[in-house]
């Protein structure tokens, strides 16, 4: 099977793999902090990310079809380089001792950053094209079929949310409008400054909003949605009522759209200026209205099968 695996993708996988143990042994070896956290922290993070995500679509790109595979290729290549030249330029102004979201303090640091963003939009749009690709190419397991096709979705839409990070905070408004010339376009936060009290590893703020939140749970349905359709598969032979393909498949549509809904519901939040840890009554509203809507249509995608099965048979036909 791991031969089958789209080879650059797999080589960046390993590549990170060799990065988060050096990021590793960074931890333990130098003690600067960057906007509030140890310095190789941000880099530990994302490599730990791109594995799990270049992985993935190593993966799915191994499941196309002759006719297909070429186009999943070319495209993986592209995301593959993409992600690349955004490590480099991460890991580059980490070895500087400077921060590489978000920072224009000097002429080389809106390059590197320029540079960033262009990578990252180019990752966007080949993994949008591979998701089109995907959603093309007929698969014998429809419920893990669409696990895929609403997870690359799912994940395209949490990878948008990191555009919003990029807008000038109010503060960086009122700056420019005065004239000055800030050292930073954009933030993770909203209604507070990047680098104050967070979460532990992750970081997300627990004083203001934080959009790494929505950005991070949706930009991983790409693999939580196909584990559910799989671990679906083991349990169907347990579950009769499971058995039903077709039932199945109901069960990740539901879990699709609670998935999407948590996205939107985190995301929503975080604009509003709200910690994760401290969602006001509405939020929860809105999150409870989500969790309830789920869980009926869960139940009514497998009760309904149930009854279909009860249906009595009349001339050997149900």
């Amino acid at each position: 099977m791991f031969h089958q695996l789209h080879r650059p993708l797999a080589v960046v996988s390993g590549a990170m793999v060799a990065l988060a143990v050096v990021c590793a042994f960074g931890l333990w070896l130098d003690d600067r902090v960057l906007v509030g956290a140890p310095i190789w922290l941000k880099p530990l993070k994302f490599a730990v990310s791109i594995v799990i995500y270049a992985l993935t679509l190593a993966w799915m790109i191994s499941l196309l079809d002759a006719r297909r595979r070429r186009t999943g290729w070319w495209l993986g290549t592209v995301i593959a380089a993409g992600l690349i030249v955004e490590m480099i330029a991460i890991v580059g102004q980490l070895l500087r001792g400077r921060q590489s979201h978000f920072n224009v303090a000097t002429a080389f640091d809106t390059a590197v950053w320029a540079v960033m963003a262009a990578s990252i939009m180019i990752v966007f749009v080949a993994t949008l094209g591979l998701g089109l690709v995907l959603l093309r190419q007929r698969l014998t397991d429809r419920p893990a079929a669409l696990a895929i096709q609403l997870g690359i979705g799912i994940a395209l839409a949490g990878m948008a949310i990191g555009f919003l990070m990029t807008f000038p905070t109010p503060s960086q408004v009122g700056a420019l409008a005065d004239g000055a010339a800030p050292t930073l376009i954009g933030a993770h936060g909203v209604g507070v400054e990047d680098g104050g009290p967070g979460l532990p590893v992750v970081g997300w703020s627990t004083a203001g909003g934080d959009l790494r939140v929505g950005h991070f749970i949706g930009l991983h349905a790409l693999q939580a949605l196909p584990l559910l359709a799989f671990a679906l598969t083991p349990l169907s032979r347990r579950r009769p009522l499971l058995a039903d393909p077709a039932v199945r498949t109901r069960l990740i549509a539901t879990a699709g759209v609670g998935y999407a809904w948590l996205t939107g519901v985190v995301t929503w939040q975080a604009l509003r200026g709200q910690p994760v840890t401290a969602p006001d009554a509405l939020t929860l509203a809105v999150a409870a209205l989500g969790l309830l809507t789920t869980l009926t249509a869960a139940t009514w995608a497998v009760r309904s099968h149930a009854c279909d099965a009860a249906l009595p048979v009349a001339g050997g036909v149900r």
